[in-house]
């Protein structure tokens, strides 16, 4: 058995979960359980980011005090992880006061790496970011994501120094002592860390009060990544425990949004703390709708809550898990999304499961008690590069094979012609492969799979109703 560590990004707390999350949350899931199946123990860390300017002010515009705004914003997070059916262990806050004092101690062991400078450039308030001036140009002074000119600022800020650490990422990226997913993003990181400039860690407090204060210099808070980046060890205690057991995580699921943070100044961070990097950055794509990026101003976003209460959890898992890649930007519609819930859950899946427990429950056939299920090589092979879609795309193949074998079996005319021998032998076989199937099903819709164990390991009789009604 082996520890294994899990986490997804934070989300910023200023506005509504939506698709992307889902994504995070869903894949790291989907690990979470996989690992769960073939044995191994898991923690699995989800939270949210709390801190910055962009709160402080909604919270302002508001009315509302930023204590009580970030509480009920972390509890509709809090919702929709349950909502998703998210086997999480471990929920942080970054306005925990524990994490608080914790990322003050690691601002301690890093200061031989900060340095405090005047910095005259470009910001982005939307990104909580500040600009190089080679973005600048090529972005023509506006920011691609949230089509606001960039600000001129002048402060004088605490910097990390970066640079001290780049050979070494370079190194451990080329390598793939820290393996970057998918290869084509690996390749555009080692291409960014040429140009990675020392990264801003701290705001005076003029400019921003929400955040943790820098220790020993009262007029600086943190600003995001010593505060929201250490997370994944706070929530283990660093630096006050040792975290050896979980640390170094296994997979860290990322979108490509914040992939060079993740892969440039977090890996930065660790290096100065001297702690091992993590093995694996998992970075997923955007979900697109109709080949368009998702705005609110196009009018084209997909509210994951309206798909889950429309159809239920299981069959937006498995849209999301299945057709849309693992790794690559992917298309939404809802007609994708219906021809998908009526063609394969309904049709192959859901038809698969009625027709066989009918058989049985009718022919009176009893299941043979199964031994302990194997999960396919291909399979195991597959889940283990992180590479789910492809393995979610086997495990369907079979439900597809299976319902080929009925058709080519058909162990009707087995019971019609009195060949009971044959009829049990056909029955039991089939039935084993499906409890098979549902086995590799269970780390990605594992309602649906709960229940075809329960259909097919007990008294079968078949469902009053479809595991998926027609739409």
């Amino acid at each position: 058995m082996n520890k294994i560590y899990i986490t997804t990004a934070i989300p910023y707390v200023n506005g509504s979960p939506h698709v992307g999350h889902a994504m995070d949350y869903c894949l790291a899931d989907v690990c979470a359980r996989y690992h769960r199946l073939i044995g191994d123990e898991v923690k699995f860390q989800v939270g949210t980011d709390e801190h910055g300017g962009k709160i402080f002010k909604k919270a302002e515009d508001l009315g509302v005090s930023v204590e009580d705004y970030v509480a009920e914003n972390s509890e509709k997070f809090k919702d929709f992880i349950a909502k998703l059916n998210v086997s999480y262990t471990d929920f942080i806050r970054t306005t925990d006061l524990e994490h608080e004092h914790l990322c003050q101690e690691i601002w301690k062991k890093l200061e031989p790496y900060i340095y405090k400078a005047k910095y005259e450039g470009w910001y982005c308030t939307g990104c909580e970011r500040f600009i190089t001036d080679k973005e600048y140009e090529e972005n023509h002074g506006v920011c691609p994501d949230h089509q606001k000119p960039y600000e001129k600022l002048e402060e004088e800020n605490y910097y990390f120094r970066i640079s001290d650490f780049k050979d070494q990422i370079v190194k451990a990226i080329s390598s793939d002592e820290l393996l970057i997913l998918p290869d084509f993003r690996k390749k555009e990181i080692l291409k960014l860390i040429e140009d990675s400039p020392d990264v801003s860690i701290s705001r005076p407090k003029e400019q921003l009060t929400w955040g943790v204060p820098v220790p020993d210099d009262d007029s600086q808070v943190m600003y995001v990544w010593i505060d929201a980046l250490s997370n994944y060890i706070t929530i283990l205690g660093y630096p006050e425990k040792d975290i050896s057991d979980w640390w170094p995580a296994t997979v860290q699921f990322v979108g490509k949004d914040i992939l060079r943070f993740h892969a440039i100044i977090w890996p930065a961070m660790l290096i100065g703390l001297g702690l091992p990097l993590p093995k694996t950055i998992s970075s997923h794509g955007m979900i697109l709708v109709d080949g368009q990026k998702m705005s609110k101003s196009i009018g084209n976003v997909v509210d994951p809550v309206e798909v889950i209460d429309k159809h239920g959890i299981d069959a937006f898992r498995y849209y999301f898990l299945r057709h849309v890649d693992t790794f690559a930007d992917s298309d939404f519609t809802w007609e994708k999304f219906e021809n998908a819930y009526n063609n394969e859950l309904a049709n192959d899946l859901g038809n698969l499961v009625q027709r066989l427990a009918t058989l049985i429950a009718k022919n009176k056939i009893e299941l043979k008690k199964q031994d302990k299920l194997e999960l396919p090589e291909d399979f195991r092979k597959l889940m283990d590069g992180f590479e789910f879609s492809k393995a979610f795309d086997l495990a369907w193949e079979k439900i597809q094979a299976l319902n080929k074998k009925i058709d080519e079996e058909k162990p009707w005319e087995f019971a019609k012609n009195g060949k009971l021998d044959e009829l049990n032998a056909c029955l039991n076989s089939i039935a084993s492969e499906l409890l098979l199937v549902s086995s590799m099903l269970s780390p990605f819709i594992p309602l649906t799979s709960e229940k075809i164990s329960e259909i097919f390991t007990s008294s079968v009789n078949p469902p009053k109703t479809p595991l998926f009604p027609k739409q």
